[in-house]
């Protein structure tokens, strides 16, 4: 008997819990309508099959951790809001896996620029231009900027590091030197 209330919403949730706990890789609708004390097809009544389903939890990663980012970063700026949006993203990492490795795929899963309540994209570009970094110049800095946290985080997800120097040391100063790489960047109307 199908479940009372189920939104698309609740299963998206609920298949963004499980990614969490138990990897990304690992989703599947059985494991979803099993949670939810649901059959399987009961659930295509509320995503396109595992492949929207798969694109709602990238689309819960994308937007949790762009809210983060944007949250950690009001009222400050420059290297101050730099390192709380940082923070935050590596947090968000941490705190919510699957959701971290679904959004890395967003377009993989849902195609074209969807619908987002909060872009994580432009919560960066926001904390970019409290460093003076020129419009024409921000899709580049934007591109450093997530290239350099995302590698950090999947490698220490990844357990990359072992030595026994310590990883949040060495994440606040990669930080600081990307403060410090935005202070001089190239075509920007901003020098220290």
């Amino acid at each position: 008997m199908p479940r009372a209330g189920l939104t698309p919403a609740l299963v998206a949730e609920e298949a963004a819990r499980l990614s969490d706990e138990e990897g990304f890789d690992s989703l599947s609708l059985a494991a979803v309508a099993k949670r939810l004390g649901v059959a399987t097809p009961s659930l295509y009544k509320h995503v396109d099959g595992l492949t929207g389903l798969r694109g709602e939890v990238a689309l819960l990663g994308t937007n949790g951790i762009g809210e983060a980012v944007q949250r950690a970063a009001v009222g400050r700026s420059g290297t101050d809001a730099l390192h709380a949006a940082a923070d935050a993203y590596r947090r968000y990492a941490h705190t919510h896996p699957g959701r971290y490795v679904a959004l890395q795929q967003l377009p993989r899963w849902v195609g074209p620029a969807p619908e987002l309540s909060t872009d994580p994209v432009e919560a960066l570009a926001a904390v970019l231009r409290g460093f003076g970094i020129a419009e024409e110049q921000m899709v580049h800095a934007i591109r450093a900027l997530r290239s350099a946290l995302h590698g950090f985080v999947d490698l220490e997800t990844r357990g990359g590091f072992g030595l026994p120097e310590d990883v949040d040391e060495s994440y606040a100063l990669l930080v600081e030197g990307f403060a410090r790489t935005l202070e001089h960047w190239p075509g920007s109307g901003r020098r220290r």
